[in-house]
């Protein structure tokens, strides 16, 4: 839930990314840590293992402007995709304004997707959310490789009625991370202006 702080003028969201390990969460936070001014955003804090999988997760702190008066913040954090961190990702969950699903394309990757976003449901509803309520997008990743799905087959299976945005991306050159970064900033303000 956003944070207001009437007495500094402050507004508060947090932004997760969450997905299969290995799917790309990470690589948005770098491509967007490089992508804005080091006068708009902090530093990149990430909590890895040896072998660079986010062990815990990825935080970076975005200012974004002023709304009515109002500083306007975002905080990006990435979720540990490997099924035995539930208890992480359902703590990272707790107080998300919003949900960026990011999605490996590569069709051996299609059951993962599946099982990790059933997983996803699950773990938001626990920590006393309904996902139908969540501003969320899909970002579908590693569109540049070879034997991908295709767009129309993800919605298949994860976006079935279709009433969920989503962005085709190359994570890794930076291809559709700030627009799908865009779209689930609109959808939270958007949420934030109907209260």
């Amino acid at each position: 839930m956003a944070i207001v702080n009437y007495a500094e003028k402050e507004i508060t969201c947090k932004i997760v990314y969450c997905g299969p390990g290995l799917s790309g969460k990470t690589v948005n936070l770098q491509q967007i840590y490089k992508t804005v001014s080091p006068e708009r955003r902090g530093e990149l804090v990430s909590l890895a293992t040896e072998t660079e999988r986010t062990l815990f997760f990825d935080f970076l702190p975005l200012e974004i402007g002023t709304v009515h008066g109002f500083k306007l913040r975002f905080q990006l954090y990435t979720t540990p995709g490997q099924a035995l961190y539930e208890a992480s990702r359902k703590l990272i969950l707790r107080g998300a304004d919003g949900l960026v699903y990011v999605v490996d394309s590569q069709k051996e990757r299609l059951e993962e997707n599946i099982k990790i976003f059933e997983a996803l449901k699950k773990e938001l509803s626990m920590v006393g959310y309904k996902f139908e309520e969540i501003p969320f997008v899909f970002q579908y990743n590693k569109r540049d490789l070879p034997n991908i799905s295709s767009v129309e087959e993800l919605n298949i299976h994860l976006n079935v009625d279709g009433k969920y945005p989503y962005f085709e991306a190359v994570a890794i050159e930076g291809i559709g991370v700030m627009e799908t970064l865009k779209g689930i900033m609109q959808l939270v303000l958007g949420k934030i202006g109907r209260k």
